[in-house]
């Protein structure tokens, strides 16, 4: 009887001119990554951001999620590279990230409002419609698109053009139950496009929405607030935790993923920047 070695090389010379290497997985490449710029979190992540696909900053309000997204923006635009922000729900203050370091001539604003729905006629202004022999009117739909539908469309049209080196799709402020909802379909296309533009794509959320798309998911919390002589604030102090990580340096095994702890200053840190 074959062993099961030899029977997989038979059907997959069968099925070489058709289908290469169909049983055979493909070897695991070392993605290249982008430098966040918070050495802690370089450390956990081998070397970065990965180039070309999906990273995913979970945790809930001022865990560090945008704090972290700001900072790699800065090293990113420092390096003359052209990034976007697509906020969903209009939080995002400019002021902070340039603060933070972000050149904000080289990130482009994607501000998602609600759409105007179409106006109501009092019966005044309605037209008198007969009884007996109603006309058949064609009425065209005007379509409103809630904020998260703006956000994947600007998202997805951002991502197709090309040109930009990081974009950050803010979902922290949207219900759980909302994001949730997004089809696989849509990440899986985010997927293919950023790595065919070689685009770094972040979202921002309360928990991972991506599933199988996302290439890293970090898990951010705010540990303690850091003090200066007891009574100044001198910074935040915020605790990471790699949820998954897919690359060929990744460890293998391991139970517990490794964390990581950073500190961020109040400018990197404002109000609308948590």
């Amino acid at each position: 009887m074959p062993s099961a070695a030899l029977l997989r090389r038979e059907i997959e010379h069968a099925l070489q001119d058709r289908f290469p290497a169909a049983l055979t997985p493909a070897p695991r490449a070392i993605r290249e990554v982008a430098a966040t710029g918070v050495a802690p979190v370089d450390e956990l992540l081998d070397g970065g951001l990965p180039i070309g696909a999906i990273s995913e900053l979970t945790g809930p309000v001022s865990s560090g999620r945008t704090s972290l997204a700001v900072a790699f923006l800065a090293r990113r635009t420092a390096e003359g590279c052209v990034c976007a922000w697509v906020d969903v729900h209009d939080v995002f203050d400019p002021e902070s990230a340039a603060a933070g370091g972000v050149a904000l001539r080289q990130l482009l604003w994607v501000r998602c409002r609600e759409a105007n729905a179409p106006k109501k006629t009092s019966p005044a202004q309605s037209p008198q419609i007969q009884p007996t022999h109603p006309p058949r009117v064609q009425v065209p739909r005007v379509p409103v698109w809630t904020r998260l539908d703006q956000a994947l469309r600007s998202t997805d049209l951002l991502l197709q053009a090309g040109g930009f080196a990081a974009i950050v799709l803010d979902l922290g402020a949207a219900a759980r139950e909302d994001a949730s909802r997004i089809p696989l379909a849509t990440w899986f296309r985010f997927r293919q496009a950023a790595d065919r533009t070689r685009c770094s794509l972040v979202v921002l959320g309360r928990a991972a929405y991506a599933q199988s798309s996302a290439a890293v998911v970090l898990e951010c919390s705010q540990r303690r607030l850091v003090l200066a002589g007891g009574t100044v604030l001198d910074g935040f102090e915020f605790a990471v935790v790699r949820g998954r990580m897919r690359s060929a340096s990744a460890s293998i095994g391991t139970r517990k993923p490794p964390a990581s702890t950073w500190t961020a200053t109040p400018a990197q840190d404002a109000k609308r920047c948590a």
